[in-house]
């Protein structure tokens, strides 16, 4: 049974900074997209950030560019988001996700419903 194990969430001011980890106990996580998503009370899940199947593509929502960094260690099976300048609109729970997707089309592997494999999720919350 593949699992995603995320950990790193919590509480912080406005312009702090978090790093959220998702390890995953699949055998070729370095053939897999991954990616983070995020959702707020009331609103859909909304995408984050994304690393394509081989690596070679790094993809960010507009509200997080410049301020968030994906990023994958596969020999550790493990997938990061880096948070920088934090906003209370920040806060939401963070799942993170992997999908045998094999496309760099930015609108693929920022579509939540194309991934097979989700962690339990993080709530990130961040305090004005």
């Amino acid at each position: 049974q593949v699992q995603l194990e995320e950990s790193g969430g919590g509480l912080v001011q406005a312009g702090g900074s978090l790093r959220l980890s998702c390890t995953a106990s699949l055998r070729t996580f370095s053939s897999y997209a991954t990616g983070w998503f995020r959702q707020a009370p009331g609103k859909e899940r909304e995408f984050v950030a994304a690393i394509n199947w081989n690596g070679g593509g790094t993809y960010y929502a507009d509200s997080v560019k410049g301020r968030f960094t994906s990023s994958r260690d596969n020999a550790k099976s493990t997938m990061y988001l880096q948070m920088n300048s934090l906003k209370p609109e920040d806060t939401a729970v963070y799942y993170c996700a992997a999908g045998a997707i094999f496309s760099s089309s930015a609108q693929t592997v920022g579509d939540p419903r194309i991934y097979t494999y989700w962690g339990q999720g993080t709530q990130v919350t961040v305090s004005s």
